[in-house]
Protein backbone atom coordinates (compact mmCIF):
# COMPACT_ATOMS: atom_id res chain seq x y z
CA UNK A 1 0.00 0.00 0.00
CA UNK A 2 1.48 3.64 -1.19
CA UNK A 3 1.47 6.39 1.26
CA UNK A 4 -1.64 7.83 -0.86
CA UNK A 5 -3.38 4.84 -0.81
CA UNK A 6 -2.99 4.34 3.09
CA UNK A 7 -4.07 7.92 3.62
CA UNK A 8 -7.36 7.24 1.40
CA UNK A 9 -7.92 4.34 3.04
CA UNK A 10 -7.87 5.74 6.55
CA UNK A 11 -9.78 8.87 5.75
CA UNK A 12 -12.64 6.27 4.17
CA UNK A 13 -12.62 4.67 7.74
CA UNK A 14 -12.15 8.62 9.52
CA UNK A 15 -15.73 9.09 6.97
CA UNK A 16 -17.49 5.72 8.17
CA UNK A 17 -20.70 6.90 9.95
CA UNK A 18 -21.14 3.32 11.35
CA UNK A 19 -22.08 3.47 15.20
CA UNK A 20 -20.42 3.67 17.89
CA UNK A 21 -20.42 0.14 19.92
CA UNK A 22 -21.57 0.17 23.70
CA UNK A 23 -18.49 -0.84 24.85
CA UNK A 24 -16.11 1.50 22.85
CA UNK A 25 -18.42 4.53 24.28
CA UNK A 26 -18.11 3.45 27.73
CA UNK A 27 -14.16 3.05 27.04
CA UNK A 28 -14.23 7.28 25.40
CA UNK A 29 -15.54 8.15 28.72
CA UNK A 30 -13.03 6.01 30.91
CA UNK A 31 -10.19 7.74 29.02
CA UNK A 32 -11.71 11.04 29.69
CA UNK A 33 -11.87 10.12 33.42
CA UNK A 34 -8.59 9.20 33.08
CA UNK A 35 -6.90 12.44 31.09
CA UNK A 36 -8.68 14.36 34.09
CA UNK A 37 -7.22 13.03 37.02
CA UNK A 38 -3.44 12.51 35.31
CA UNK A 39 -3.82 16.41 34.54
CA UNK A 40 -4.92 16.81 37.98
CA UNK A 41 -1.66 15.67 38.85
CA UNK A 42 0.69 17.66 37.19
CA UNK A 43 -1.31 20.78 37.15
CA UNK A 44 1.10 22.77 39.17
CA UNK A 45 4.57 21.13 37.31
CA UNK A 46 6.80 23.90 35.77
CA UNK A 47 6.42 22.82 32.36
CA UNK A 48 2.95 22.49 32.35
CA UNK A 49 2.40 26.11 34.29
CA UNK A 50 4.79 27.64 31.28
CA UNK A 51 2.81 25.93 28.70
CA UNK A 52 -0.76 27.20 30.28
CA UNK A 53 0.35 30.14 31.04
CA UNK A 54 1.26 30.57 26.72
CA UNK A 55 -2.41 28.83 26.08
CA UNK A 56 -3.74 31.54 28.39
CA UNK A 57 -2.55 34.19 26.22
CA UNK A 58 -4.84 33.37 23.35
CA UNK A 59 -8.48 33.95 24.52
CA UNK A 60 -11.27 33.70 21.74
CA UNK A 61 -14.72 33.03 22.01
CA UNK A 62 -16.31 30.51 21.60
CA UNK A 63 -12.95 28.89 21.78
CA UNK A 64 -11.82 26.00 23.97
CA UNK A 65 -11.22 25.27 27.78
CA UNK A 66 -7.82 24.91 29.52
CA UNK A 67 -7.82 21.85 32.46
CA UNK A 68 -8.29 23.78 35.60
CA UNK A 69 -9.36 27.33 34.65
CA UNK A 70 -12.01 29.62 33.58
CA UNK A 71 -12.47 30.77 30.29
CA UNK A 72 -12.33 30.14 26.15
CA UNK A 73 -9.18 30.35 24.34
CA UNK A 74 -7.80 29.44 21.08
CA UNK A 75 -8.47 25.38 20.18
CA UNK A 76 -5.21 24.64 18.69
CA UNK A 77 -3.73 25.99 22.13
CA UNK A 78 -5.67 24.40 24.61
CA UNK A 79 -4.78 21.16 23.04
CA UNK A 80 -1.30 21.79 22.99
CA UNK A 81 -1.62 22.87 26.86
CA UNK A 82 -4.15 20.57 27.50
CA UNK A 83 -1.87 17.51 25.61
CA UNK A 84 1.54 18.88 27.98
CA UNK A 85 -0.83 18.50 31.16
CA UNK A 86 -2.06 14.77 30.11
CA UNK A 87 1.28 13.42 29.03
CA UNK A 88 3.79 14.87 31.26
CA UNK A 89 3.76 12.65 34.65
CA UNK A 90 3.56 9.55 32.42
CA UNK A 91 0.29 8.26 33.72
CA UNK A 92 -2.26 8.32 30.78
CA UNK A 93 -3.15 5.31 28.96
CA UNK A 94 -0.68 2.93 26.65
CA UNK A 95 -0.97 0.53 23.81
CA UNK A 96 1.42 -1.62 22.22
CA UNK A 97 4.49 -3.19 23.23
CA UNK A 98 7.81 -2.80 21.69
CA UNK A 99 6.74 0.22 20.16
CA UNK A 100 4.51 1.22 22.47
CA UNK A 101 2.04 4.86 22.10
CA UNK A 102 -0.37 6.80 24.16
CA UNK A 103 -3.39 7.24 22.08
CA UNK A 104 -5.09 9.30 25.18
CA UNK A 105 -3.02 12.19 23.66
CA UNK A 106 -5.60 12.56 21.10
CA UNK A 107 -8.33 13.62 23.57
CA UNK A 108 -7.32 17.00 23.65
CA UNK A 109 -7.10 18.09 20.79
CA UNK A 110 -10.51 16.57 19.84
CA UNK A 111 -12.37 17.89 23.09
CA UNK A 112 -11.07 21.77 22.25
CA UNK A 113 -12.56 21.53 18.95
CA UNK A 114 -15.67 20.14 20.08
CA UNK A 115 -15.68 22.85 22.55
CA UNK A 116 -15.21 25.59 19.63
CA UNK A 117 -17.41 24.12 16.98
CA UNK A 118 -20.08 23.39 19.44
CA UNK A 119 -21.14 19.74 18.84
CA UNK A 120 -22.72 17.36 20.59
CA UNK A 121 -21.13 14.43 23.66
CA UNK A 122 -22.31 11.63 20.89
CA UNK A 123 -19.65 13.97 18.11
CA UNK A 124 -17.10 13.56 20.50
CA UNK A 125 -17.30 9.92 21.13
CA UNK A 126 -17.29 9.37 17.47
CA UNK A 127 -14.28 10.99 16.74
CA UNK A 128 -11.94 9.70 19.98
CA UNK A 129 -13.28 6.03 19.01
CA UNK A 130 -11.94 6.76 15.38
CA UNK A 131 -8.79 8.39 16.41
CA UNK A 132 -7.86 5.76 18.87
CA UNK A 133 -8.69 2.85 15.94
CA UNK A 134 -6.16 4.67 14.34
CA UNK A 135 -3.58 5.29 16.30
CA UNK A 136 -3.60 1.46 17.87
CA UNK A 137 -3.74 0.17 14.29
CA UNK A 138 -0.95 2.06 12.89
CA UNK A 139 1.12 1.65 16.18
CA UNK A 140 0.31 -2.23 16.15
CA UNK A 141 1.77 -2.56 12.44
CA UNK A 142 5.27 -2.77 10.51
CA UNK A 143 6.75 0.93 11.50
CA UNK A 144 10.05 3.17 12.23
CA UNK A 145 7.55 6.14 12.70
CA UNK A 146 7.73 8.16 15.89
CA UNK A 147 4.42 7.60 17.57
CA UNK A 148 4.49 11.82 18.09
CA UNK A 149 4.10 11.89 14.71
CA UNK A 150 1.05 9.15 14.18
CA UNK A 151 -0.38 10.47 16.89
CA UNK A 152 -1.07 13.75 14.09
CA UNK A 153 -2.43 11.47 11.68
CA UNK A 154 -4.78 9.71 14.45
CA UNK A 155 -6.36 12.98 15.14
CA UNK A 156 -6.38 14.98 12.16
CA UNK A 157 -8.76 11.32 11.25
CA UNK A 158 -10.82 11.70 14.39
CA UNK A 159 -11.00 14.86 13.91
CA UNK A 160 -12.75 14.31 10.35
CA UNK A 161 -15.04 12.09 11.74
CA UNK A 162 -16.33 14.17 14.64
CA UNK A 163 -16.86 17.47 12.05
CA UNK A 164 -18.31 14.72 9.52
CA UNK A 165 -15.81 16.02 6.80
CA UNK A 166 -16.32 14.43 3.47
CA UNK A 167 -13.21 11.56 2.67
CA UNK A 168 -11.54 13.86 0.15
CA UNK A 169 -11.13 16.72 3.15
CA UNK A 170 -10.46 13.92 5.71
CA UNK A 171 -7.41 12.72 3.08
CA UNK A 172 -5.65 16.13 2.38
CA UNK A 173 -6.46 16.92 6.45
CA UNK A 174 -4.34 13.80 6.68
CA UNK A 175 -1.70 14.49 4.48
CA UNK A 176 -1.17 17.92 5.91
CA UNK A 177 -0.77 16.02 9.13
CA UNK A 178 1.73 13.41 8.37
CA UNK A 179 3.74 16.33 6.51
CA UNK A 180 3.81 18.98 9.96
CA UNK A 181 4.06 15.50 12.14
CA UNK A 182 6.73 14.03 9.99
CA UNK A 183 9.43 14.35 12.04
CA UNK A 184 9.71 13.67 15.98
CA UNK A 185 7.15 15.15 18.08
CA UNK A 186 5.90 15.37 21.26
CA UNK A 187 1.94 14.00 21.37
CA UNK A 188 1.26 17.44 22.59
CA UNK A 189 2.36 19.20 19.98
CA UNK A 190 1.52 16.64 17.44
CA UNK A 191 -2.26 17.57 18.13
CA UNK A 192 -1.67 20.84 18.11
CA UNK A 193 -0.69 20.76 14.80
CA UNK A 194 -3.33 18.20 13.51
CA UNK A 195 -5.91 20.18 14.30
CA UNK A 196 -4.05 23.45 12.33
CA UNK A 197 -3.54 20.44 9.51
CA UNK A 198 -7.50 20.08 9.60
CA UNK A 199 -8.45 24.14 9.45
CA UNK A 200 -6.15 24.08 6.20
CA UNK A 201 -8.02 20.90 4.63
CA UNK A 202 -11.23 22.30 5.29
CA UNK A 203 -9.94 25.81 3.60
CA UNK A 204 -8.95 23.58 0.41
CA UNK A 205 -4.94 23.79 0.70
CA UNK A 206 -3.23 21.65 -1.12
CA UNK A 207 -1.23 18.95 0.28
CA UNK A 208 2.73 17.49 -0.15
CA UNK A 209 2.39 13.72 -0.31
CA UNK A 210 2.82 12.00 2.73
CA UNK A 211 5.76 10.50 2.53
CA UNK A 212 5.82 9.44 6.51
CA UNK A 213 3.52 6.81 5.88
CA UNK A 214 5.83 5.09 3.50
CA UNK A 215 7.26 4.34 6.12
CA UNK A 216 4.28 2.03 7.63
CA UNK A 217 3.34 -1.48 6.67
CA UNK A 218 1.06 -4.60 6.92
CA UNK A 219 -1.42 -1.66 8.19
CA UNK A 220 -4.91 -3.74 9.16
CA UNK A 221 -7.11 -0.98 9.17
CA UNK A 222 -11.25 -2.15 9.46
CA UNK A 223 -13.46 -2.48 6.81
CA UNK A 224 -16.39 -0.18 6.13
CA UNK A 225 -19.15 -1.00 8.30
CA UNK A 226 -16.84 -2.57 11.16
CA UNK A 227 -17.52 -1.11 14.36
CA UNK A 228 -13.98 0.87 15.86
CA UNK A 229 -12.85 -1.27 19.40
CA UNK A 230 -8.98 -0.93 19.09
CA UNK A 231 -9.65 1.73 22.26
CA UNK A 232 -10.49 -1.52 24.06
CA UNK A 233 -6.65 -3.07 23.30
CA UNK A 234 -5.19 0.13 25.31
CA UNK A 235 -4.99 0.03 29.14
CA UNK A 236 -4.14 3.10 31.34
CA UNK A 237 -1.02 3.09 33.44
CA UNK A 238 -1.84 2.64 37.39
CA UNK A 239 1.73 3.97 37.69
CA UNK A 240 3.55 6.91 36.73
CA UNK A 241 6.34 5.46 34.73
CA UNK A 242 7.43 4.36 31.07
CA UNK A 243 4.75 2.05 30.03
CA UNK A 244 7.90 -0.35 29.80
CA UNK A 245 8.36 -0.41 33.50
CA UNK A 246 4.19 -1.40 34.51
CA UNK A 247 4.92 -4.92 34.71
CA UNK A 248 8.18 -4.32 36.45
CA UNK A 249 6.55 -2.02 39.10
CA UNK A 250 3.31 -4.57 39.58
CA UNK A 251 5.91 -7.29 40.17
CA UNK A 252 8.00 -5.95 42.51
CA UNK A 253 4.70 -5.26 44.28
CA UNK A 254 4.05 -8.73 44.38
CA UNK A 255 6.86 -9.53 45.79
CA UNK A 256 7.18 -7.51 48.44
CA UNK A 257 5.79 -9.46 51.18
CA UNK A 258 7.87 -12.76 49.86
CA UNK A 259 11.20 -11.07 49.65
CA UNK A 260 10.79 -9.36 53.23
CA UNK A 261 14.24 -7.30 54.14
CA UNK A 262 15.58 -5.99 51.42
CA UNK A 263 19.38 -6.18 52.85
CA UNK A 264 18.87 -9.63 52.53
CA UNK A 265 19.12 -9.83 48.59
CA UNK A 266 22.52 -10.42 46.83
CA UNK A 267 21.27 -9.54 43.29
CA UNK A 268 18.38 -9.24 41.21
CA UNK A 269 18.30 -10.49 37.35
CA UNK A 270 15.28 -8.98 35.30
CA UNK A 271 14.47 -10.82 32.02
CA UNK A 272 12.90 -9.06 29.85
CA UNK A 273 11.97 -8.49 26.21
CA UNK A 274 15.21 -6.66 23.94
CA UNK A 275 13.36 -2.92 23.51
CA UNK A 276 12.79 -2.97 27.57
CA UNK A 277 16.82 -4.53 28.35
CA UNK A 278 18.36 -1.62 26.12
CA UNK A 279 16.05 1.21 26.61
CA UNK A 280 14.93 1.11 30.83
CA UNK A 281 17.15 -1.58 31.34
CA UNK A 282 21.36 -1.97 32.20
CA UNK A 283 21.92 -2.62 28.45
CA UNK A 284 21.30 0.60 27.41
CA UNK A 285 24.74 1.36 29.28
CA UNK A 286 23.51 4.51 30.64
CA UNK A 287 25.20 5.41 33.99
CA UNK A 288 22.38 7.87 34.53
CA UNK A 289 19.88 4.79 35.39
CA UNK A 290 22.20 4.21 38.56
CA UNK A 291 22.64 7.49 40.05
CA UNK A 292 20.28 8.94 42.65
CA UNK A 293 20.83 12.29 41.18
CA UNK A 294 19.28 11.68 38.09
CA UNK A 295 16.45 13.75 36.84
CA UNK A 296 12.91 12.16 37.57
CA UNK A 297 12.55 11.88 33.71
CA UNK A 298 15.94 9.49 33.61
CA UNK A 299 14.07 7.57 37.05
CA UNK A 300 11.02 7.09 35.44
CA UNK A 301 13.05 5.14 32.61
CA UNK A 302 15.09 2.91 35.00
CA UNK A 303 14.13 -0.15 35.29
CA UNK A 304 16.31 -1.04 37.90
CA UNK A 305 15.06 1.89 39.90
CA UNK A 306 11.24 1.23 39.41
CA UNK A 307 11.83 -2.20 40.51
CA UNK A 308 13.99 -1.44 43.73
CA UNK A 309 11.57 1.20 45.20
CA UNK A 310 8.91 -0.59 43.95
CA UNK A 311 9.93 -3.82 46.05
CA UNK A 312 11.24 -1.92 48.71
CA UNK A 313 8.43 0.18 49.74
CA UNK A 314 5.40 -2.19 48.96
CA UNK A 315 3.64 0.72 46.94
CA UNK A 316 4.19 3.46 44.09
CA UNK A 317 3.29 6.87 44.47
CA UNK A 318 3.50 9.63 41.89
CA UNK A 319 5.77 12.05 43.54
CA UNK A 320 6.61 10.20 46.98
CA UNK A 321 8.29 7.25 44.37
CA UNK A 322 10.37 9.95 42.77
CA UNK A 323 12.03 12.62 45.28
CA UNK A 324 15.28 13.33 45.98
CA UNK A 325 15.41 11.99 49.45
CA UNK A 326 13.91 8.77 48.37
CA UNK A 327 16.44 7.94 45.89
CA UNK A 328 18.89 8.41 47.98
CA UNK A 329 18.06 6.47 50.75
CA UNK A 330 21.77 4.39 51.18
CA UNK A 331 19.67 0.59 51.34
CA UNK A 332 17.73 1.92 48.00
CA UNK A 333 21.01 2.65 46.30
CA UNK A 334 22.38 -0.92 47.63
CA UNK A 335 19.69 -2.81 46.00
CA UNK A 336 19.28 -0.60 42.99
CA UNK A 337 22.50 -1.38 42.08
CA UNK A 338 22.85 -5.09 42.67
CA UNK A 339 19.96 -5.18 39.88
CA UNK A 340 20.65 -6.09 35.93
CA UNK A 341 18.80 -6.90 33.38
CA UNK A 342 19.25 -9.30 30.38
CA UNK A 343 17.73 -9.68 27.50
CA UNK A 344 15.19 -13.19 26.85
CA UNK A 345 14.58 -13.96 23.05
CA UNK A 346 11.22 -14.76 21.93
CA UNK A 347 9.18 -12.70 25.04
CA UNK A 348 6.85 -9.29 24.93
CA UNK A 349 9.53 -6.33 25.47
CA UNK A 350 7.20 -5.99 28.41
CA UNK A 351 7.40 -9.30 30.19
CA UNK A 352 9.58 -9.58 33.25
CA UNK A 353 11.03 -12.24 35.16
CA UNK A 354 12.82 -11.96 38.33
CA UNK A 355 15.31 -14.09 39.63
CA UNK A 356 16.94 -12.98 43.09
CA UNK A 357 19.17 -14.30 45.18
CA UNK A 358 19.59 -13.99 49.06
CA UNK A 359 22.69 -13.97 50.71
CA UNK A 360 21.41 -17.21 52.12
CA UNK A 361 21.60 -18.57 48.84
CA UNK A 362 18.35 -19.30 48.51
CA UNK A 363 17.05 -18.05 44.76
CA UNK A 364 13.48 -16.52 44.22
CA UNK A 365 11.81 -16.12 40.82
CA UNK A 366 8.81 -14.81 39.69
CA UNK A 367 7.22 -13.95 36.30
CA UNK A 368 4.62 -11.39 34.59
CA UNK A 369 3.91 -10.90 30.98
CA UNK A 370 1.74 -7.87 31.34
CA UNK A 371 0.89 -4.84 33.83
CA UNK A 372 -2.15 -6.07 35.86
CA UNK A 373 -4.18 -3.15 34.46
CA UNK A 374 -4.03 -4.46 31.00
CA UNK A 375 -6.63 -5.97 29.64
CA UNK A 376 -5.04 -9.30 29.61
CA UNK A 377 -3.70 -8.72 33.35
CA UNK A 378 -4.80 -9.21 36.53
CA UNK A 379 -6.85 -6.78 37.70
CA UNK A 380 -7.82 -4.87 34.41
CA UNK A 381 -9.52 -1.42 35.13
CA UNK A 382 -13.11 -1.06 35.35
CA UNK A 383 -15.07 2.29 35.87
CA UNK A 384 -14.44 1.88 39.40
CA UNK A 385 -11.10 2.09 39.26
CA UNK A 386 -10.52 5.17 36.99
CA UNK A 387 -13.05 6.93 39.16
CA UNK A 388 -10.88 5.90 42.00
CA UNK A 389 -7.48 6.65 40.12
CA UNK A 390 -9.85 10.03 39.59
CA UNK A 391 -10.44 10.54 43.37
CA UNK A 392 -6.75 9.81 44.19
CA UNK A 393 -4.89 12.30 41.94
CA UNK A 394 -7.39 15.17 42.19
CA UNK A 395 -7.54 15.03 46.61
CA UNK A 396 -6.53 18.39 47.25
CA UNK A 397 -6.33 19.61 43.83
CA UNK A 398 -10.13 19.69 42.67
CA UNK A 399 -12.64 20.48 45.59
CA UNK A 400 -14.96 17.31 45.63
CA UNK A 401 -18.18 18.86 44.82
CA UNK A 402 -16.39 19.86 41.52
CA UNK A 403 -15.10 16.57 40.69
CA UNK A 404 -18.67 14.40 41.20
CA UNK A 405 -19.97 17.60 38.98
CA UNK A 406 -16.70 17.06 36.53
CA UNK A 407 -17.84 13.07 36.75
CA UNK A 408 -21.73 13.59 36.37
CA UNK A 409 -21.08 15.08 33.58
CA UNK A 410 -18.68 12.72 31.75
CA UNK A 411 -20.49 9.78 32.14
CA UNK A 412 -23.75 11.58 30.57
CA UNK A 413 -21.34 12.17 27.86
CA UNK A 414 -23.40 11.27 24.94
CA UNK A 415 -26.37 13.05 26.14
CA UNK A 416 -25.04 16.24 26.14
CA UNK A 417 -26.28 18.53 23.68
CA UNK A 418 -24.30 21.36 21.52
CA UNK A 419 -22.45 23.79 22.97
CA UNK A 420 -21.85 21.90 26.26
CA UNK A 421 -19.13 20.29 25.95
CA UNK A 422 -17.20 22.93 27.80
CA UNK A 423 -18.72 21.34 31.37
CA UNK A 424 -16.07 18.85 30.76
CA UNK A 425 -13.52 21.30 32.12
CA UNK A 426 -13.22 20.23 35.89
CA UNK A 427 -11.99 23.83 37.55
CA UNK A 428 -8.97 23.30 39.95
CA UNK A 429 -8.86 24.92 43.60
CA UNK A 430 -7.64 28.75 43.07
CA UNK A 431 -4.84 27.91 45.86
CA UNK A 432 -3.18 25.17 43.60
CA UNK A 433 -3.00 27.16 40.69
CA UNK A 434 -1.71 30.63 42.29
CA UNK A 435 1.50 28.40 43.89
CA UNK A 436 2.06 26.82 40.35
CA UNK A 437 5.15 28.57 39.05
CA UNK A 438 4.82 32.32 37.42
CA UNK A 439 6.65 32.59 33.70
CA UNK A 440 6.75 35.31 31.38
CA UNK A 441 7.41 35.27 27.49
CA UNK A 442 6.43 36.77 24.37
CA UNK A 443 2.67 35.47 24.73
CA UNK A 444 0.93 38.11 26.86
Amino acid sequence: MTDSDLASRIAEVAADPVAVPAQTQAMVINRIIDNAAVSAASVGDHLVSGVRAQARAHRTTPGATIFGIDGTFSPEWAAFANGVAVHHLELNDAVGADQPTHPGGVIPALVAVGQHTGLRGVDLIRGIATAYEIQVRLTTADSTVDHGALLGTSVAAGLGTMLRLPSPTIRAAIEHAVHLTGVRHTPAYAGKLAVDAVDRAMRGGDAPPPSALEQIDGVALPDIGEPKQAILASYPRQHSAHCHGQVAIDLALRLHHRVGRVSDIESVVLHTGHDTHVQLGSGADDPDKFDPDAPREVLSRSLMYLFAVALEDGQWHHERSYTCERAHRPETVALWRSISTVETAGVQACTVRAVITLRSGEVIVDELAVAHAHPAGAHPFTRNDYVAKFALLTDGVIDRREQQRFLDVAVCLSELRRGALGMLNPLVDRRILDDAPTTYGIYR
